[in-house]
């Protein structure tokens, strides 16, 4: 499976180690371990996924932390496909990683159903202060905190350059507060629409799968919300509601998106990007290094539209530590190890992802690969608001995938009109939070 592929399957203050483990020497990391907490005093077992950069970031951070603390860190690396049907079995067995990595939008489930520690007893004061708001309020479940945000990534339009010139197209934003309105997107689109060949088409969008949360950077660009402030009923039968809904569905009527570019697609947007098939896709910039590999076109990205405000996709992982762990203090030392600013800037750099520590949003970051884009990434991550990132952390965020699922199909594919698909949407969500 290639690296798009794999991605998209799916975005001071430290904390005290124990004083038996300070000055003790560095141990190595192992690779093969089937996960399952030891119970040594300091030994933990994290089990992860990733791609080949993302993967050496973690072994770098690990060894830090192996050297720094003294313990041992069995890192057992597993494919995607397999990772949380794993983790569930052994959360059913009793014998589940001290630690792992979990999507922010998977996070609200396993903290909802008590199955996550509880860092608020392990944290130094200030220790949220090192994060964003938007990156900490991801990781938030009752008011406490049940992980530490590790990274983000958001959704920025790539671009075939050379065939949007083609077409005409040449006013691309390049500052974030000239990104385009949905009015510009659309005479974008139209003009593209007009200047393509019948099987070729304007754009496409990445909202295949689990990634139909994607959808909602349209809801919060129109300032709207899916759920309530205090996440316990549905608030998308709104003004911004419709809109997002009517705005999207007109990218199937206007034959601006192909039509295989739907929720339920097995094709994934950013193969058409691939085939040129479309001149633009919405993506992330986890893809930057597979795309600057494998492409034979000159390529750039800009920002993603605004309407009332902008808005997007707040992804990316957190890492988290499980509520049975033997070693719960030894376990959020290395989450929060994990994210010291040299670890993180290292795997951001590394793997071309975001930031959650606010020091290196101001600062910047200077991706490995294309680091004349990482601008245009960190800034569409920054219209990320905590209100809209605290939503996609909810406990009932798996259900309300599904809804969104079968709602949008509905709307792109099956004819529905706008206002049977919001008050859809109201009622799966009200199920779902019930």
């Amino acid at each position: 499976m290639d690296l798009t592929r794999r991605q998209l399957l799916g975005a001071a203050g430290a904390l005290g180690l124990p004083a038996a483990l300070a000055g003790c020497g560095g141990f190595s990391t192992s690779d093969g371990s089937s996960g399952g907490a030891s119970g040594s005093a300091d030994t933990l077992t994290f089990t992860t996924w990733g791609t080949d950069a993302e993967i050496a970031g973690l072994r770098a951070a690990v060894s830090r932390f192996e050297e720094s603390s003294g313990a041992t860190v069995s890192l057992n690396v597993v494919p995607y496909e397999q990772m949380f049907s794993n983790i569930d079995a052994q959360i059913q067995a009793g014998n589940p990683p001290d630690v792992f990595r979990v999507p922010y939008y998977t996070f609200g489930s396993y903290a909802g159903a008590g199955q996550l520690l509880d860092l608020s007893p392990h944290l130094e004061s200030g220790f949220a202060d090192r994060f964003t708001p938007q990156a900490w309020a991801a990781v938030q479940n009752g008011g406490s905190p049940y992980g530490v945000p590790h990274h983000t990534d958001t959704s920025a339009i790539l671009l075939n350059l050379p065939a949007l010139e083609a077409a005409g197209v040449t006013d691309i934003p390049t500052r974030l507060e000239d990104a385009w309105s949905w009015d510009d997107l659309a005479a974008v689109a139209t003009t593209l629409r007009a200047s393509l060949p019948d099987d070729q088409y304007p754009f496409a969008y990445n909202w295949q799968g689990n990634g139909v949360t994607r959808w909602l950077s349209w809801l919060f660009q129109a300032d709207g919300r899916f759920l309530t402030e205090d996440l316990s009923g549905p608030a998308i039968d709104s003004e911004a509601g419709r809109a997002a809904v009517e705005f999207t569905q007109s990218f199937f009527t206007q034959g601006w998106v192909p039509p295989n570019d739907t929720v339920t697609s097995s094709t994934y947007a950013q193969d058409t990007w691939y085939a040129q098939t479309v001149p633009m896709v919405w993506s992330g910039a986890f893809s930057i290094p597979d795309a600057e590999s494998t492409l034979d076109f000159e390529w750039g990205a800009t920002f993603a539209p605004q309407r009332v405000r902008g808005g997007g996709d707040f992804g990316g992982n957190a890492l988290v530590a499980t509520a049975g762990t033997a070693n719960p203090e030894l376990a959020a030392a290395l989450l929060a190890s994990v994210t010291e600013e040299e670890s993180m800037r290292q795997f951001c750099e590394g793997a071309s992802l975001l930031p959650t520590r606010a020091d290196l949003v101001e600062q910047g970051i200077t991706f490995d690969v294309r680091p004349d884009l990482a601008p245009v990434f960190l800034g569409q991550a920054s219209v990320v608001r905590a209100q809209d990132s605290a939503q996609v952390a909810s406990p009932d965020m798996a259900s309300i995938i599904t809804v969104l699922q079968d709602q949008l199909e509905e709307a792109f594919v099956g004819g529905q009109d706008v206002a049977t698909t919001v008050q859809g949407l109201s009622d799966g969500i009200a199920d779902a939070v019930r």
